[in-house]
């Protein structure tokens, strides 16, 4: 194992870090070792890197199911695998799991073959379903189920508390807690459901937080709350922005152009197909509460009458 891959023990728990604190396309894994079981959350890219040294696993938890969450899977031919019953199908084929994403155009192709030789993509048609609320008893592990779609259909976090501690861990999956706020761009993406997810998280009370990329293990309730309100924030924002460049009449292929969930210059043909779905998601409601009208010539324009 190289220096640059760390861990941190609580517990019963170890978090096996990516790269650069799982910055994309790393991640950040969690192994729990129960009583009577062991299971791993979310193998990522960085059990490829550990995969010389590899413990054993009975179980195999994903918060979803997007390419770098399943990159370690394969590692475990042996261990049971679960995924939200909304988005087991990625896991179950390759056609699947790209229904989840809905990428279309040229680029298809190409994202297929990374995903298999990039990210070591292996069906599991084998793969089991949890939902909302479902628990898992590892002896002396609990894992409880809280289903917060947005993300995609299926993506779940994890509350874990185990004996002999009043402490208690979240895995947060792809809710990150970054700068760059929540990631609603795909087909099976939702900005409401994300929004009410949000919701949610703000009245589980735990000591840690896990986040799959970026930020990585937080310590204390107030620090995430802070966190979380400031990574909720980016919805507001880019909402209003989007409110403002509409001051002037602009079609979707302007709006697209503007680029208000990446950063100006970020370029290719899914990034062009994110940024279309993501505004939709805004463009739909602002013209349902009347901030902004659609024009008989394509174009869509803010009501700037209207608070």
């Amino acid at each position: 194992m190289t220096a640059a891959l760390q861990e941190r023990s609580i517990g019963p728990l170890t978090v096996l870090f990516g790269r650069e604190n799982g910055k994309y396309p790393q991640g950040n894994t969690l192994l729990i070792r129960g009583n009577h079981k062991s299971v791993m959350i979310d193998p990522s890219l960085g059990m490829v890197d550990r995969k010389s040294d590899l413990p054993e696993v009975d179980m195999i938890l994903l918060t979803h199911v997007h390419e770098d969450h399943i990159a370690g899977v394969h590692l475990f031919p042996d261990a049971e695998c679960f995924a939200h019953a909304d988005d087991a199908q990625g896991l179950a084929s390759l056609p699947g799991l790209m229904e989840i994403f809905g990428y279309q155009g040229k680029s298809v192709p190409g994202f297929e073959a990374s995903l298999i030789t990039d990210y070591y993509y292996q069906s599991r048609p084998d793969v089991q379903k949890f939902v909302h609320g479902d628990t898992f008893d590892l002896g002396g592990v609990r894992i409880d189920v809280i289903h917060t779609p947005g993300h995609t259909r299926g993506h779940c976090c994890f509350l874990i508390d185990w004996d002999g501690s009043s402490e208690r861990l979240v895995v947060l999956g792809d809710i990150d807690l970054t700068s760059f706020g929540p990631y609603y761009g795909d087909n099976w993406s939702s900005l409401v459901d994300f929004e009410r997810s949000l919701k949610i998280l703000k009245d589980v009370e735990a000591h840690w937080w896990l986040t799959f990329h970026h930020k990585g293990l937080v310590e204390g309730r107030p620090l995430f709350l802070s966190m979380l309100e400031k990574y909720s924030q980016m919805i507001s924002y880019r909402e209003n922005n989007l409110i403002g460049f509409l001051k002037e009449p602009k079609s979707m292929g302007e709006i697209v152009e503007h680029q208000f969930v990446y950063r100006p210059g970020t370029g290719g043909v899914m990034v062009s197909q994110i940024e279309q779905r993501s505004m939709t998601m805004h463009l739909e409601r602002l013209l349902e509460s009347g901030k902004v009208s659609w024009q008989q010539d394509g174009t869509w324009r803010a009501e700037l009458n209207v608070k």
